[in-house]
């Protein structure tokens, strides 16, 4: 469900006249609170034991004619953009079921600062939810601050919905989200966004040659597709960027079947997928200069008399054996086809694919950071620096070259898992079977299986999907 909450600009400061129920206000550090309170400030601070730490709000009630309305003292901490939009969260969940809210902007904050705040309030106000509705978001939010402030509203806006975007695919439950059901909202996205739209059928995928797609989707009665996103800018910079995204739309294991507990979140296992197209949906919005190809493989992994089995060996686009040792690696395996895909057709600078690929990287690096796999040091960087500033982060994993010889197989060219158990790391060796398919280029691989889902209401994040890494890669590819 989109984020229902709207976001208008005002210059004009809060005053008695004013009909929002609650308003907020900075303070912390330098900054000076310009609304008038029963009591001073500094005694009422002093009172709370108030530190201006980011997300720390004092609620202060007024008289409003014959009612009472309420101000927000909220801190800014450092008035980084991490402090700003955790800042923004706290406000807009405190006005939760409210009308309006009025928010007055930190003082020198700028253009970044104001972003992650109101980035962080509308990403705090969403909800997902199939039938009665709770209690609701905030319906408007009304931002004190200077005319500059506009395009800072402009790029929260377009940053959070399209995050929004991300998770109302992830959370649909699978009971309707098939493959079909997903590139058909990918479609939908490519002709309201300016996109060029493919999508290939299962007919299509076996004259292709995208063996790994079909074998992962063939146990179920619903079949795979492969979608294809292209975006080209008016003003292009002349690179090529190929997003590859795993979509697949449930995972039950397939007939190395998950538990039960296992299996309770895997609508999300698309969450990746789901990524690529919301990012190639908010280019144009955000005017990015790189021409960007979105893939996303995706199929559904389930146990049938059809299914693959371990031991079955399949043949990847561009001719590539593999050697199926658990079908629960299967994210791998669609991932592996576009990849080849990418490399011999689209020919692009840089790919980089983003995938729930393993519960190892949850064990490594728990559930705040995204972990980058990449041989290529200019491209880390440039990914952890986006990921700092879009609150995103990421932790750059090692792709160990010795480890690359426990996917050796005895009868294919490389086998989807390790066989023997020597070597362990199962989120490096899944990271280098994917290298084996994306013919030397400049690639980084993102596993966001520990970051993709949040078990709470938490900040800007809302129990579910998390939409991880949307923001991230709209700051690497657009920028400030």
């Amino acid at each position: 469900m989109p984020i229902e909450t709207a976001l208008h600009l005002t210059e004009a400061p809060a005053d008695e006249k004013d009909d929002a129920e609650l308003t907020a206000v900075p303070f912390g550090g330098d900054l000076t609170v310009d609304v008038r309170l029963p009591v001073p400030v500094p005694a009422l601070l002093a009172h709370h034991e108030a530190k201006g730490e980011a997300g720390e709000i004092v609620e202060v009630p007024v008289t409003h004619g014959d009612a009472v309305r309420r101000v927000l003292l909220y801190g800014v901490g450092d008035r980084s953009p991490a402090a700003l939009r955790k800042a923004g969260a706290a406000v807009a969940r405190r006005a939760k079921g409210r009308r309006a809210l009025d928010v007055t902007l930190p003082r020198g904050a700028g253009h970044e600062g104001w972003t992650a705040l109101l980035e962080g309030a509308l990403l705090a106000c969403y909800t997902f939810r199939i039938g009665a509705d709770r209690t609701k978001a905030v319906a408007e939010i009304r931002v004190r601050g200077p005319e500059q402030a506009a395009q800072a509203l402009r790029r929260a806006e377009v940053t959070a919905h399209a995050t929004a975007l991300t998770r109302d695919l992830a959370n649909m439950p699978s009971s309707e989200k098939n493959p079909a059901w997903l590139a058909a909202r990918a479609v939908e996205v490519a002709e309201r966004s300016g996109l060029t739209a493919r999508v290939w059928e299962p007919d299509e995928l076996a004259a292709g040659g995208f063996g790994g797609i079909l074998a992962v989707g063939q146990g179920s009665a619903s079949p795979p597709r492969l979608i294809e996103l292209s975006y080209v800018p008016d003003d292009p910079d002349g690179a090529h960027v190929v997003l590859v995204g795993k979509g697949i739309t449930f995972d039950s294991g397939g007939l190395s079947l998950k538990p039960t507990d296992g299996m309770k979140f895997m609508k999300t296992d698309m969450a990746g997928g789901a990524v690529v197209i919301s990012v190639l949906g908010a280019l144009r919005d955000l005017g990015a200069r790189t021409r960007v190809t979105g893939l996303v493989a995706a199929a559904e992994n389930m146990p049938s008399g059809s299914a693959q089995r371990p031991g079955d060996v399949i043949r990847h686009y561009g001719g590539k054996t593999v050697e199926v040792l658990n079908t629960d690696a299967e994210g791998r395996l669609v991932l592996a086809d576009a990849l080849a895909y990418a490399d011999d057709v689209l020919k692009p600078d840089t790919v980089i694919d983003l995938a729930t690929l393993t519960g190892a990287i949850s064990v490594a690096l728990g559930r705040d950071l995204g972990a980058v796999f990449s041989q290529h040091e200019d491209l880390v960087k440039e990914l952890i620096a986006a990921g700092t500033a879009s609150g995103d982060p990421l932790w750059h994993m090692p792709l160990i070259d010795e480890y690359r010889a426990a996917l050796d197989s005895a009868v294919a060219d490389i086998a989807n898992i390790e066989s023997e158990g020597k070597y362990g790391g199962g989120a490096i060796t899944a990271a280098l079977f994917l290298r084996e398919f994306t013919g030397g280029r400049r690639w980084a691989h993102l596993d966001i299986a520990g970051v993709a889902r949040s078990t709470a209401d938490d900040g800007v994040y809302t129990k579910g999907a998390t939409g991880f890494g949307t923001r991230l890669l709209l700051e690497w590819l657009a920028g400030a």
